[in-house]
Order: C-alpha cells, then sequence, then structure tokens
C-alpha cells in the first residue's frame, strides 16, 4: 500500500488537554498538505479552524470525550454547536455503563438523536474497545449498524488500550456493509497503518502517520 493512501484515510489528530492554537494550526497545514481524510480536534477550535482551511480540509471534532458519560441532552448540544461552527464530521463516545448494564435501547435512542442531528455529517461512534468483552463489541457493532452511523470507531486514545488486531478483525466481521471502521490509539508506525487498513480498517485516527510519512515524500 502506498503512503499516500495511508495519509488520505486518515483524521491527523490532536486532542491533548493542553493543544494550543499555534499547534492546531500546524496540525492543519500538515494535513492539507498531506492530504489526509480530515483533522480531529477539540471543538473549541472548530470554528477557527473551519475559517482557516476555507474549505479544502474536513473538520472532525469530538462529542462527548473521552469518557462518554455525559447525558444526551449535552451530547446533543455538543454536537448542534459543533456542526453550527462548521464540523463535518463528529466522533462520539458511547456510554459504556451502559453497555455494562445492558441497557441497549438507551445506547440505541442516544445514538440514533444524533445520527439524525448530524444530517449530512459524518457520525462515527467511538465503543472504546479495551473496555469490551468480545459480545459486548459484537452487540455494539449490531446497535451502530442498526442506528445508520457511518463508523464504529475503535478507541478515545484516553482509555486503557487502542486499536487492536483482533478487535479491527471482529468489527470487519460483525459491523454492517454500510459502515466503515475507524481504527484509533496506539497506530505508531506506517506498518501498523498498513496492517489496520488491509484488515479493513477504512479510517485512522492518528497523531503520528503525517511526521513518518514525512521523510518519505522529502526523500522524492
Amino acid at each position: 500500500m502506498d503512503i499516500k493512501s495511508i495519509l488520505h484515510a486518515t483524521d491527523h489528530t490532536l486532542l491533548r488537554t493542553t493543544s494550543t492554537w499555534q499547534e492546531i494550526e500546524t496540525l492543519l497545514d500538515e494535513a492539507m498538505a498531506f492530504e489526509c481524510a480530515s483533522c480531529c480536534i477539540p471543538a473549541s477550535f472548530v470554528r477557527d479552524a473551519v475559517s482557516y482551511v476555507n474549505g479544502d480540509l474536513p473538520i472532525c471534532t469530538v462529542i462527548g470525550f473521552p469518557n462518554g458519560y455525559d447525558t444526551t441532552g449535552s451530547k446533543l448540544f455538543q454536537t448542534e454547536d459543533a456542526l453550527e461552527h462548521g464540523a463535518t464530521e463528529i466522533d462520539m463516545v458511547i456510554n459504556l455503563g451502559w453497555v455494562k448494564d445492558e441497557l441497549w435501547s438507551l445506547l440505541t435512542d442516544e445514538i440514533k438523536e444524533i445520527r439524525d442531528q448530524c444530517d449530512d455529517a459524518i457520525l462515527k461512534v467511538i465503543i472504546e474497545t479495551s473496555e469490551l468483552t468480545d459480545p459486548e463489541k459484537i452487540r455494539m457493532c449490531q446497535i451502530v449498524t442498526a442506528c445508520g452511523a457511518d463508523f464504529i470507531k475503535t478507541s478515545t486514545g484516553f482509555a486503557s488500550g487502542g486499536a487492536t488486531v483482533e478487535d479491527i478483525r471482529l468489527l470487519k466481521e460483525h459491523v454492517g456493509e454500510h459502515v466503515g471502521i475507524k481504527a484509533s490509539g496506539g497506530i505508531r508506525t506506517l506498518e501498523d497503518a498498513e496492517l489496520f487498513l488491509n484488515l479493513g480498517a477504512t479510517r485512522l485516527g492518528a497523531s503520528s502517520i503525517v511526521k513518518l510519512a514525512r521523510p518519505l515524500f522529502e526523500q522524492d
């Protein structure tokens, strides 16, 4: 797989709590220069980022991040706010406690409500695979598929683990055909990125891919 294909599938990401506008600007410049799929950034930067890229790059932000236990009403407000500021991709975190309590209808209703609010915007549902059992992951594949989300996403990068080979295989087996898979968390090498894409991921969430790719472009 060529490096451009990896970059085109990458959401160039910076979600660190101490992120500054100068760092976000650099991230946006890199994402545009390397033709990444989007930039995934904190919600407080969305309005300025949308203005800065002037339509040349999709802007993604996170909802209920990183813990997922905000109320549905809070998540809906965050989504509305992000969309009004110009975000075109939304990565939401599910309520993991509801998974543990098997409150499947609450999870379904929340995702459906946010899906409806997103309208034409892309919705990715973060299920935090490192915190779930395989049966719970399978059930979430079924729910995310039924709700019409665009992607199921492995991880926030803020929990006990990130994407794994086993999880990508499991999600690929159980998610609907119309649902993409976003592997995120712990992607440290271009080999990792290529492996996840070959296994069936269609997006990557990573902060390091551009840095790793840059020397390859400089050699050319």
